[in-house]
């Protein structure tokens, strides 16, 4: 049969032989296909074309707060003494790259730091995840535990890493400890509600097929609760580091913290901003990667409403 052949039905009366409706002759090319196609590349290039809008807006109110900043400091709008100034924190970012902190090396404190911040939140998520899916399937734990864990969360959690610096001391354990509380709570009310919020005809179809209590818990439960533990997983990275920060600024050897404690004690406020900058890096590229993560795996959940706007 020769290329570009198409065999097809006795046309009917009135219509072209070898040709069907909705199709091109010689190509079958469907034209709402074509048309559709057309479509979903507008709707790409109308999102490229936000993105961009808006991460070059991002910048450019990052440079306009940069540029009122540093011309209020050096016209004395402001005092340079105790507000600094962008270029001073530059400075100092750039004599602890280069040169060191009295503490020692510059990235030797921000490991020091973001060990402190991932242990106590490795910590703190597991711990959160176990107990908030045990306490969402077994309601006699819930009952039983319940009261105390509502008074642990009332609690003023900060002023526990001083008791935490007299159990443990100076090093890292205090400083994780500190973490594990501020990120415990958030993710077992997650995943507690998440457990609670799970489909019950999903549950019931999965006894109806003979699934135990174990199998139901860890393939519906669970993963019908992910998205609500990786809600928390964002706003509780930001807690842990401000556990480990805490910790830190209230006595430590090492870390970001203890740069913020050594430059406030000498009025050094660039320094005190120099080290809040690099904090506020660390945030946003593990909120990066932990965005990267999410869309990985939940690659299969439909795009939000108005998210191609």
């Amino acid at each position: 049969m020769p290329p570009e052949t198409v065999t097809t039905p006795a046309a009917p009366a009135g219509k072209t032989p070898g040709n069907t409706t909705g199709k091109t002759a010689g190509n079958g090319t469907d034209p709402g296909t074509g048309a559709g196609g057309e479509r979903t590349q507008a709707r790409a290039r109308a999102a490229r074309n936000r993105q961009f809008v808006v991460y070059g807006t991002r910048i450019l109110l990052l440079i306009a707060i940069i540029g009122i900043w540093e011309w209020m400091a050096r016209s004395a709008v402001i005092d340079p003494f105790n507000f600094s100034m962008p270029s001073k924190i530059w400075d100092q970012i750039v004599q602890w790259a280069v040169h060191g902190t009295p503490q020692g090396s510059l990235w030797e404190q921000i490991w020091y730091t973001l060990y402190e911040a991932l242990l106590g939140w490795v910590i703190g998520v597991t711990a959160g995840v176990v107990l908030g899916i045990a306490l969402g399937r077994v309601r006699f734990l819930a009952d039983v535990l319940g009261p105390y864990i509502k008074v642990l969360n009332a609690l003023p959690r900060i002023v526990l890493a001083p008791i935490f610096l007299i159990w443990f001391g100076l090093g890292p354990a205090s400083k994780v400890a500190s973490a594990v509380v501020l990120v415990f709570f958030p993710v077992f009310f997650n995943a507690f509600q998440g457990a609670r919020e799970v489909d019950r005809n999903l549950v019931a179809n999965a006894r109806i097929l003979g699934a135990t209590n174990r199998q139901v818990t860890l393939q519906v439960v669970i993963p019908s609760a992910t998205s609500w533990i990786f809600t928390s997983l964002h706003v509780s990275f930001g807690f842990a580091l401000i556990g480990a920060i805490v910790g830190e600024y209230i006595g430590a050897t090492k870390g970001i913290g203890l740069l913020v404690s050594a430059s406030q004690g000498t009025f050094n406020a660039a320094g005190v901003y120099a080290a809040m900058v690099i904090l506020a890096v660390v945030a946003l590229l593990a909120e990066a990667l932990l965005t990267f993560l999410e869309k990985r795996l939940f690659r299969w959940k439909p795009a939000e409403a108005g998210s191609d706007r």
